[in-house]
């Protein structure tokens, strides 16, 4: 789910602070530790990836304090929701500097912080939650949000009703906001109402303005493998690596033998399970179930005719296994996991699937219709009139005899008629294994057979 914000102009010009500021626990015999990470981006799993790094190493470093330098303008709720409890179950003091923007998922992150300091112009609020059109999601999903912010407000020693209102504009707050409107604050105003302790232009000054003078400021620096795993678990890279996934082995089903699809797919699912399975997201019951779900419909498709329960489970395997890698688990059993986060990985895995599929079959048809391309299809015809046939001279003979279904007939399957195996198809539903058969009539190369 995505929420975003409404733009409204900024105001600025002061400096009264108003909310009393948390002032850490320092060594005297030391500086105090200020380790400082940014969150300038769309609030989603790279951001909260970066949230649980950045508190690892202000706990190895001993930090102080830690500053979240933040210009967003929102992003996902399940990810907000998981920065929002990290920074109120913190052991460290959070200040945040708002450099412009903390909407929407920004607006409660800041909130859940010790103390919000904004730069002059800069905006907080404006989390009514929207979908990806931009549109209002309906009201169950705006009930929680509020609850969101006002359990988070009063957590912080907010004003609640202020925190509600920045979501839903049916919340009249006497003197800060008329009806019919989204509050969002400028920072004299979130100064004035108790949701800034100050404004300033710098982390500098914000710490100035926080009344620390001995400090060491301590950057959070993302290393080239962070960056990969952030770019790779970032949803619409999931969906696009779905869609490698089963494109590639749609297309090798097509063609039998190319192998670049094949390990087009096999990359793409490398790329997708082990970035998952190195942040603890994917665990090795999902990758198994996905691996079992392909090989159950590779089974399916070349070992038994027609589709079955086989395909079916194969489906769903895949299904599930794609979908839980993307999902944390929040307590100690294997399937306690956030519903809103299953729901959300479930329909990503869904929708590029169905694009996945649609657009590889339209592909498939423009590709192999380009003159270029015919080599990989097969081209060579064999006449009938040229001596060309499938036909074998004792088939014509065989009708009335009897046998056995070699394999389940759904209808097609194969049967034992005098000790040779043929391919038969059931005049009417299904012929189980074993059952015995009788030949009715024999089509292009096809013998089709009844229950005897």
């Amino acid at each position: 789910m995505f929420y975003q914000p409404l733009g409204l102009f900024a105001e600025n010009d002061s400096t009264t602070v108003t909310h009393d500021t948390i002032v850490p626990a320092v060594d005297v015999d030391r500086p105090m530790k200020v380790y400082v990470f940014e969150i300038k981006e769309m609030i989603a799993p790279p951001v909260w990836r970066t949230t649980q790094k950045a508190f690892e190493k202000a706990k190895e470093i001993n930090a102080d304090l830690i500053l979240i330098h933040m210009n967003t303008y929102g992003g996902m709720v399940d990810a907000a929701d998981s920065i929002r409890t990290k920074l109120l179950n913190s052991s460290i003091p959070v200040y945040v500097f708002i450099d412009n923007n903390a909407a929407s998922a920004g607006a409660l992150i800041s909130i859940a912080c010790d103390s919000i300091y904004m730069s002059p112009g800069a905006n907080i609020g404006a989390a009514t939650v929207v979908n990806q059109s931009g549109e209002v999601v309906p009201d169950k999903f705006q009930s929680y949000m509020r609850s969101m912010m006002r359990s988070t407000a009063e957590a912080k020693g907010r004003n609640p009703e202020i925190a509600e209102a920045m979501v839903d504009p049916r919340i009249y707050v006497e003197g800060v906001s008329d009806t019919g409107q989204v509050l969002t604050f400028t920072t004299s105003e979130a100064i004035l109402h108790g949701f800034c302790e100050g404004q300033a232009e710098s982390i500098e000054q914000v710490l100035a303005i926080a009344g620390h003078t001995e400090y060491e400021l301590v950057r959070h620096e993302l290393n080239t493998m962070d960056r990969i795993i952030n770019f790779l678990i970032s949803p619409v890279i999931s969906g696009l690596l779905i869609m490698i996934i089963i494109g590639g082995l749609y297309f090798e089903l097509q063609t039998p033998g190319v192998g670049f699809p094949l390990a087009a797919s096999v990359t793409a699912a490398t790329l997708y399970f082990a970035p998952l399975y190195l942040e603890g997201l994917a665990s090795n019951w999902e990758i198994i179930i996905f691996v079992v779900g392909v090989i159950l419909l590779l089974v399916e498709i070349f070992a038994i005719p027609g589709f079955g329960i086989t395909g079916i489970l194969g489906v769903l395997f895949i299904v599930t296994g794609l979908s839980f890698a993307m999902v944390e688990s929040v307590g100690d059993s294997t399937f306690n996991v956030d519903i809103m986060q299953l729901t959300k990985a479930f329909f990503i895995v869904i929708i590029s699937i169905f694009i996945a599929l649609a657009g590889s079959i339209y592909l498939s048809k423009q590709l192999f219709a380009t003159n270029g391309l015919t080599h990989l299809a097969l081209e060579t015809v064999q006449d009938k009139a040229e001596g060309f046939t499938t036909a074998y001279a004792d088939y014509s003979g065989m009708i009335g005899k009897k046998g056995k279904a070699h394999t389940i007939l759904r209808p097609s399957g194969k049967v034992v008629i005098d000790d040779d195996i043929y391919d038969a198809t059931a005049l009417s539903g299904y012929i189980d294994e074993d059952d015995p058969v009788e030949v009715v009539s024999y089509h292009t190369g096809q013998l089709f057979v009844k229950k005897a």
